[in-house]
């Protein structure tokens, strides 16, 4: 028993070629804007490439800009298909291709289904690579007179500004790195060389923060240096009291960013994947109701239109016997090939008369 079948007749036909025809543009469209997400998506992400570990992330943003080209071609040929189908000398030239542009839609759309769910899926992948780029970067802040790292310090100045955030997970990592270069440091000061002799890599840490980490709606004026130290400042206590610096970390903060994005371009992928699986079953319906007219010089007569010939248990159990029967043939001509080299193997005996 055939799944899903529809009587047609010619009316119903041309309806039904109308309308997924003027579906498939829509696809096209979608297409579009499905390509222009992992455009923006890609944009963005080099925006930041220099706070990220690796290009590992921009698997996503590749793929909807391929899923999208291949959506614009798929169903630029559907629309086209469905044009001719209204006139039968036309929709003949056709039949021979439709079956395998339909398993091509079907492939299609199941990665297309699969880049969706990476949508999704990409932000564990994305927060290591952030959390790893951040902390590299951090080392790279004061390093303003090397060149290749120069625009380090501006870049996460600007970042820690934008996305109200400091440090990588929060604004104590600041205390872990040298973010002041030797450059502005008086080595002659007795404070400067406790500090670095205090230090087993010779490094000068302090309990400070650059500047934009400091949150301007505070309306105390920013306490970016010595913010462990109560008796530096007055009427301060850094355990009870909210500081005036951002206490969210970059990484948490572009992770949110870029997940949000990608949630939002996910769900509409899979409208858009929901969209083309209506235009690929109706494309389905109607070219085998084309097929099954009986009377081809009669366009009044009705046809049957079905998704499967057969039923969904009994098309996969043809699809495995063929699967089964394609291994035994190439076992059986792997099995000759061998045979045929051991007899060009052998050499035959030569007799000797004494």
């Amino acid at each position: 028993m055939a799944l899903l079948k529809v009587k047609f007749n010619q009316k119903k036909r041309v309806k039904l070629a109308q309308g997924l025809w003027l579906m498939n543009w829509f696809s096209v469209f979608a297409g579009i804007i499905v390509f222009s997400m992992g455009l923006f998506l890609k944009i963005e992400l080099r925006k930041r490439s220099e706070v990220m570990d690796n290009a590992e992330s921009h698997f996503v943003p590749n793929s909807l800009i391929l899923m999208g080209i291949l959506s614009c071609a798929f169903n630029g040929f559907a629309g086209k298909i469905c044009y001719d189908s209204l006139d039968p000398t036309k929709f003949a030239k056709w039949k021979p291709f439709l079956k395998p542009y339909l398993a091509l839609c079907f492939l299609f759309n199941i990665l297309l289904f699969l880049v969706a769910l990476l949508c999704f899926l990409m932000r564990g992948s994305l927060e290591n690579t952030l959390a790893h780029g951040l902390k590299n970067s951090m080392k790279f802040y004061r390093d303003t007179d090397t060149p290749g790292r120069c625009f380090m310090k501006k870049t996460i100045d600007m970042l820690q500004i934008e996305f109200k955030c400091c440090g990588n997970n929060g604004f104590r990592d600041w205390f872990e790195i040298q973010w002041i270069s030797n450059r502005y440091l008086d080595f002659s000061s007795k404070e400067v060389k406790d500090r670095i002799k205090s230090n087993v890599d010779g490094r000068y840490l302090v309990d400070g923060v650059p500047f934009s980490c400091c949150n301007p709606s505070s309306p105390r004026p920013c306490i970016q240096y010595q913010i462990t130290n109560n008796t530096a400042h007055y009427s301060y206590d850094y355990q009870t009291e909210e500081l005036n610096l951002w206490s969210r970390g970059c990484r948490e903060a572009l992770l949110h960013y870029y997940a949000s994005m990608m949630s939002s371009m996910g769900a509409i992928v899979l409208l858009v994947w929901l969209f083309e699986m209506s235009v690929m079953v109706g494309l389905r319906l109607l070219h085998t109701s084309l097929e099954s007219v009986t009377n081809p010089e009669d366009p009044e007569c009705e046809s049957e239109g079905w998704i499967l010939e057969n039923s969904l248990k009994d098309t996969f159990k043809s699809t495995l016997e063929s699967l089964k029967k394609i291994g035994k043939f190439n076992q059986v001509e792997a099995g000759a090939e061998g045979a045929e080299g051991e007899e060009g193997g052998k050499t035959p005996a030569i007799a000797t008369v004494s």
